[in-house]
């Protein structure tokens, strides 16, 4: 599609085995020091705040860089930037995850403010509670049916995971939520918000996290109001105990799609990057944040999920769509074409003949090209001699055909002009189908600064 996947591959070849080393911890959890702001709310695949430190500090950064996370999730690197005295800019496409982000960013409030405000809510609504019978710290034993509490439109509640979250404790979220609503106006709003995300995922609803998203046990109810004040006290403490909170310097989240980056930030105005990027894992990244982003109002309708998953990376079947054209991106780039091919070579001889199985081919075409477009666009923001890293992982989700995920974007991105620096080893996971150890790994690039 583009002249620069056309010309030969300038000295690298993902079969040659890249120089690699081992990071030192390679856990993916939160260390805790590190535990102040991150856990305001942490997606579940999200990678460890150490190891953005660690690229930060090799980087070998000045005080005026600024640090893009073109995939910034729920904020871990925007965070760390901001901790570390950086400048920083996120993009994300999904709402709820960039809701989040921007969140877990804005220190400029007053943590007192935030209390008192979050004090007179629940006092207002366990009066409410009590004067229908519930305590909301014990088992409700009243009918149901009496309740003066908001009910979730039908059309949304076709939208959540079955089980996702009980009746009674569904309607007293809504409540709560309803008496949040009435605060949108004030700086603080947002931080009431995520702390009843957070609350409502790993508290009051029935989801369990495991390598899916999936649902543990079903309780009839639960407690909202407490579980909601317990974050909102949290996020007050980490406010507390940042000194000089309105010395940090800035960060700038924005909703968008990080396939076309140079549309909307200025040439040459990032010198680092450190981001994860979705890995081609038939993960719905939607799903898993599917609860919250109902019940917020993020996401109304069918209409809207699909809406904003056009603007996703395409790395699962759920996220295909007929007019999707990243694959046009790679037609010329013959080991992920081979790969596809290898993929739906297993398909046909296995005899599996389900839609999303007819889709894996195309999928990882969609997820590589995408990745070079992004990669593409992504090049005139970057100052010459930008560093670059990206955590990514091996797979073989599509069929047990292994997808070397690091080595194939290290191809992409050389042919595009970056220079490959090396493929760091981040930790390893046993992949029980393929009795193979499954890498995480850190794509280290630089940008030259030349142009095509």
């Amino acid at each position: 599609m583009r002249a620069f996947l056309q010309q030969p591959l300038p000295g690298f070849n993902a079969n040659v085995l890249l120089p690699r080393s081992a990071l030192g911890n390679g856990s993916n959890s939160v260390e805790e020091q590190d535990r102040r702001i991150h856990e305001w709310y942490r997606f579940v695949l999200s990678f460890p705040p150490h190891l953005v430190r660690r690229y930060l500090g090799e980087f070998n950064l000045g005080p005026d860089a600024v640090i893009l996370d073109p995939f910034c999730g729920t904020g871990t690197t925007l965070v760390e930037a901001k901790l570390g005295h950086f400048q920083s800019i996120g993009v994300e496409a999904h709402p709820f995850s960039h809701f989040v982000s921007s969140a877990k960013v804005n220190w400029n409030i007053d943590p007192h403010e935030l209390l008192r405000t979050a004090k007179d809510i629940a006092d207002s609504l366990l009066a409410t509670f009590e004067a229908q019978g519930i305590n909301d710290n014990l088992p409700f034993q009243g009918n149901l049916q009496s309740l003066d509490l908001p009910q979730l439109e039908p059309s949304r509640q076709k939208l959540l995971i079955k089980d996702s979250i009980s009746p009674l404790p569904l309607r007293k979220t809504l409540a709560l939520f309803s008496r949040i609503e009435a605060y949108g106006s004030t700086p603080y709003y947002p931080h009431l918000k995520l702390a009843l995300a957070k609350a409502l995922v790993f508290s009051i609803s029935n989801l369990r996290f495991g390598p899916e998203v999936g649902i543990g046990k079903v309780k009839d109810d639960a407690p909202v109001v407490l579980p909601w004040l317990h974050e909102v006290h949290a996020i007050a403490d980490d406010l507390v105990s940042l000194a000089q909170r309105d010395s940090y310097p800035q960060s700038v989240v924005y909703l968008n799609d990080s396939r076309a980056i140079d549309i909307f930030l200025p040439r040459q105005s990032v010198d680092a990057v450190i981001t994860s990027p979705p890995y081609p894992n038939e993960k719905d990244y939607t799903r898993t944040t599917r609860l919250e982003s109902v019940l917020l109002g993020f996401i109304k309708s069918q209409k809207e999920l699909r809406t904003y998953k056009r603007e996703l990376m395409r790395s699962n079947t759920r996220g295909v769509y007929k007019a999707d054209t990243d694959d046009l991106w790679i037609q010329d780039f013959p080991e992920i074409l081979q790969l596809a091919e290898a993929i739906e070579s297993r398909r046909k001889e296995l005899g599996k003949t389900s839609g999303f199985e007819r889709l894996y081919s195309r999928v990882t075409k969609l997820y590589f090209g995408g990745m070079a477009r992004h990669l593409t666009s992504l090049r005139p923001v970057l100052k010459p001699g930008a560093k670059l890293a990206y955590v990514v992982g091996d797979q073989a989700s599509y069929l047990r055909i292994m997808i070397r995920t690091g080595a194939l974007l290290a191809d992409i991105a050389a042919r595009i002009g970056y220079q490959v620096e090396r493929i760091d080893l981040f930790r390893t996971r046993f992949a029980t189908a393929t009795q193979e150890e499954l890498r995480e790994e850190v794509l280290i690039l630089t940008w030259p600064g030349e142009l095509d």
